[in-house]
Parts: C-alpha cells; sequence; structure tokens
C-alpha cells in the first residue's frame, strides 16, 4: 500500500513542460507586458537564422536547416532566460511590502560568497520594520525593511555594534522600498536588492567574510534571543492557586 501510494503522488508530479506553462502563466497574470518580451526574445534569433539560411551565398539545403535549427534553439535559449529573469521579478513583486519578505530574498538569491540570515538582527516593535544584516565581500551589509524613520535608531546601533566587534570592516546600509511607490530616491525595489549589495567595492575575501559572519553570529544576538536562558515560554506553568 505504501507502495503504491508512493508511486502515486510521483506521478501525480507536474512534469517539466508543465512546471514553465505555470512559471509563464504566473509571470504573466503578474506582468501582462511580459508576453512582448518573451515573443521578441524568441522570434529574433529565429528571424535572424531564416535570413542568414537564405542571404548568404552559396547555401546548401543541409546549411539551410541547420541556420534555421540554430535560430530556434536561440530563441529557446533566450525564452528561458527571460523567462526566469521576469517570473523572479513577479514573484518578488508579489511579497514586496510584506513582512519577511527581504528575509527571502537574502535566503534563496545571493551568490555564494554571502552570509546572511532569513531571520532580522532588529525589528521595531509597532511598526514590524526590521533590519536585517549580511556579510559578504564587500564587508557588512544592513537591509532594512519597512519604514525608514522607524528604524533609524536600530540602524545606528547595529552599525556601532559591527564596528565595535570588526572595527576594520566597511559597513553599509541598503533601504529596500516599503511599497510600490518607493522610500525614496536612495531606496531599492526588492528584485534590485542582491545587484545593488554586489555593486559595493569588494573589502574581503572568502576566508573572511566566513570570519567575520562567524564573529558576529557569536558575539551578537537576534530579536528571537531575547527570552532569558533556562526558560522555556511552552512549558512555563501558571502558579498554583493559594
Amino acid at each position: 500500500m505504501a507502495r503504491s501510494s508512493s508511486q502515486g503522488t510521483t506521478a501525480k508530479e507536474p512534469g517539466r513542460l508543465k512546471q514553465m506553462y505555470q512559471v509563464f502563466t504566473m509571470t504573466r497574470r503578474a506582468d501582462p507586458s511580459s508576453v512582448w518580451w518573451f515573443a521578441l526574445a524568441f522570434v529574433v534569433p529565429v528571424v535572424l537564422g531564416v535570413l542568414l539560411a537564405l542571404l548568404l551565398p552559396g547555401q546548401n539545403w543541409l546549411a539551410i536547416i541547420l541556420w534555421i535549427v540554430a535560430g530556434v534553439l536561440l530563441g529557446v535559449l533566450l525564452f528561458l532566460i527571460v523567462l526566469g529573469r521576469l517570473a523572479e521579478r513577479a514573484a518578488y513583486s508579489q511579497i514586496e511590502g510584506q513582512p519577511g519578505a527581504v528575509g527571502a530574498v537574502l535566503s534563496n538569491s545571493l551568490r555564494r560568497q554571502w552570509r546572511s540570515s532569513e531571520m532580522p538582527v532588529a525589528v521595531h516593535g509597532r511598526s514590524q520594520a526590521a533590519v536585517y544584516r549580511a556579510v559578504g565581500t564587500p564587508g557588512v551589509v544592513l537591509i532594512t525593511e519597512g519604514q525608514r524613520g522607524n528604524l533609524n535608531r536600530q540602524v545606528d546601533e547595529e552599525r556601532r555594534k559591527v564596528q565595535r566587534i570588526v572595527p576594520n570592516v566597511p559597513v553599509h546600509v541598503v533601504h529596500v522600498a516599503s511599497g510600490k511607490d518607493g522610500d525614496g530616491d536612495d531606496s531599492v525595489t526588492l528584485h534590485k536588492l542582491p545587484r545593488a549589495m554586489n555593486k559595493f567595492k569588494k573589502a574581503l575575501n572568502r576566508n573572511e567574510v566566513l570570519a567575520v559572519a562567524n564573529r558576529l553570529d557569536s558575539l551578537t544576538q537576534s530579536p528571537a534571543s531575547a527570552i532569558p536562558k533556562g526558560m522555556d515560554p511552552m512549558r512555563a506553568r501558571a502558579g498554583r492557586p493559594r
């Protein structure tokens, strides 16, 4: 029974083409103009391959077919590249402005040379605005999520904390726009966050990145660590009535 049920579950999983169609549909719904980019990415290489096959002198039938096939394959490749980029942007647009969106980007879209966590290092209690920290070759980057005015004190405290623990490491601040209208001229949208972080000048190598990240993790506390040690809130018991 277990074997048959596992086979049935495997059979229900969508195939690669169906997954691509689902991603295409999701992207088209989020951004209707993406259809034109898909068409342009596919049609231009195909047309170019056909023109080269017909206009180049001294072509036989085999060369003509190869040029057309090469154009189609290049069109499919460009279509997949554009689909991946626009699908990622559409997915980010659906979670933009929600608490934890920056953490999702840090845990899924950064390169290997970065060390980060999806949990914030500081949180503003009332507005749920948060500060995240990432360590990479540019140094330490503090990323704000939510209204910037509510996080001035938290950002300054985290900057001083980092400079006290690793004084020779550069500290950068990136403000993520809290909504579609943005949060200032120097803020970035959610899907542009990885690109903005990688634009900073390189200051550390891989070994130094790992050492700095480990030192910060061991000497700093996240908001979740505010519970006193030795106390489990899930096992707390009420006092006996007198």
